[in-house]
């Protein structure tokens, strides 16, 4: 390295520093080394091929500017990129900037272009257009709407039907595992795909951008992998804090999320979270997630459950009695993933068995699949089941406080205990922290009263009641 083009290349970067984030001046520009400089000719040594074409793509007028302040108009800047050739030792070779410039001189020739990979596509062709990764059973109308997701789909039917011109671009679904993050973002792409509008939509879960991105990288085709993603028109992709951590990856995503933003192609991401409870991921990348809008999705209420396997039964062309449909609904309050799993079980046990699908049966099911049900109504499990109902601690009932939403969930499960259990008054006292048979009888007194004069209180109680009586069957 010679001192001349270490301190040109110095005052290069002093100019570049100006134009470009600190993210960026670090990822970019501080790897380089100068290599040598031949009067207003500037050689710049980079780390490889990516990396220059990188620059070339991304930064030619940050680097030209460069050039011109310290060397004139003059200056010209040429790259020594060190290419892996396998188990050959690495050959750098020069590529001059501008690459028109016919007094190059090259140490060896650049590797031959490496053969096309499936993302290097001139124009979007036939097949492409029908390729989206999409599952065609999941649409709008095989997702149950209720509360828990009323919004996430309506701004996803809003989506489908104007894609990339409302201000729901992009659009973040976001929530839990199982409680159909998939097959919304989905049900969207494929009305978008059999719209009246001839519409790229892609679907890709985060992984497989990454190990896509990976893959150019090593074959030297990332423009290729870019020049792909940037011809998409809906851009559908799956569990983006899996971005998390991979910088490079996250710094592809952003040019390609701004090309497409920018020209109003419609995004949509899913992600387990909030985008302000994302780790790991660059500041500038949760911002531009926020320009649109954020949706949530939340377990599936009873009446939403129930709606779900009927429509699942439905499709499968059976029929189950009300007991057993309820009994499901009011057992697998967890997602939507699981309901389905367990579906799917009931429907086998009864086929190989040869029998009709009854409540016992489903209760057979259960049972083997989930370990922890409780097959009896007891004290523990009432006080289980109003301590999540609630939202308390199952020690506090248990408690000597007298905070106002547990006094109430002591004495519905006391309420409970009462109808549901043979324990005699002084017994259901010792089980709620040693109480007498008085306390008991208040209890029970005062949510009599409540369910006269409190309609939401009385169909809390109802609700609990409800789940209670499908244990006891």
């Amino acid at each position: 390295m010679s001192s001349e083009a270490s301190a040109v290349w110095n005052e290069c970067l002093r100019v570049i520093e100006q134009h470009v984030n600190e993210q960026s001046f670090s990822t970019w520009f501080k790897p380089i080394n100068p290599v040598k400089l031949e009067g207003t000719s500037l050689t710049i040594q980079v780390p490889s091929q990516f990396f220059y074409e990188w620059l070339e793509d991304n930064y030619v007028q940050e680097l030209k500017l460069a050039i011109k302040t310290t060397l004139g108009h003059g200056g010209r800047l040429e790259y020594a990129v060190v290419v892996d050739r396998g188990n050959s030792a690495n050959q750098p070779y020069v590529v001059s900037y501008p690459q028109n410039n016919s007094g190059a001189k090259k140490a060896a020739a650049p590797p031959a272009e490496p053969d096309k990979t499936p993302f290097e596509m001139k124009s979007l062709d036939a097949e492409a257009l029908t390729n989206s990764n999409l599952n065609p059973t999941y649409t709008f109308t095989t997702y149950i709407e209720g509360d828990c997701n009323r919004l996430a789909r309506s701004a996803g039917f809003a989506v489908a039907t104007k894609p990339g011109i409302t201000s729901f671009n992009p659009l973040m679904v976001y929530g839990g595992v199982g409680l159909g993050k998939t097959h919304l973002v989905q049900a969207i792409g494929n009305e978008i795909k059999n719209g009246p509008e001839e519409k790229f939509v892609l679907y890709v879960s985060s992984e497989k951008f990454v190990n896509q991105f990976m893959d150019s990288i090593k074959d030297g085709n990332v423009k290729s992998f870019t020049n792909f993603y940037m011809q998409v028109d809906v851009l559908i992709i799956d569990d983006i804090q899996f971005l998390a951590g991979k910088d490079r990856t996250q710094e592809m995503f952003f040019h390609i999320f701004n090309h497409l933003h920018q020209s109003k192609k419609q995004i949509i991401m899913t992600s387990d979270c909030p985008p302000r409870d994302l780790k790991g991921l660059e500041e500038r990348l949760l911002s531009r997630f926020k320009w649109g809008l954020t949706a949530d999705l939340q377990m599936p209420d009873f009446e939403t459950r129930v709606a779900i396997i009927r429509r699942k039964m439905q499709s499968e062309g059976i029929v189950i009695p009300d007991d057993v449909v309820e009994y499901l609904a009011y057992t697998v309050d967890t997602n939507v993933r699981e309901l389905e799993g367990i579906l799917i079980s009931l429907i086998a046990h009864a086929s190989l068995s040869r029998v009709e699908i009854s409540l016992e049966l489903a209760k057979t099911v259960m049972k083997n699949i989930i370990k922890d049900i409780e097959t009896e109504v007891g004290v523990d499990f009432i006080q289980k089941t109003v301590s999540e109902y609630y939202g308390i601690k199952l020690d506090d009932l248990k408690a000597k406080t007298r905070k106002k939403e547990i006094v109430t969930a002591r004495q519905v499960a006391m309420y409970f205990c009462k109808e549901f259990t043979n324990h005699s008054l002084k017994s259901i006292g010792y089980h709620f922290g040693g109480r007498d048979h008085s306390t008991v009888i208040h209890a029970v007194t005062m949510v009599n009263d409540l369910m006269e004069t409190d309609s939401s209180f009385r169909n809390a109680v109802q609700e609990l009641k409800k789940k209670f009586k499908m244990r006891s069957y």
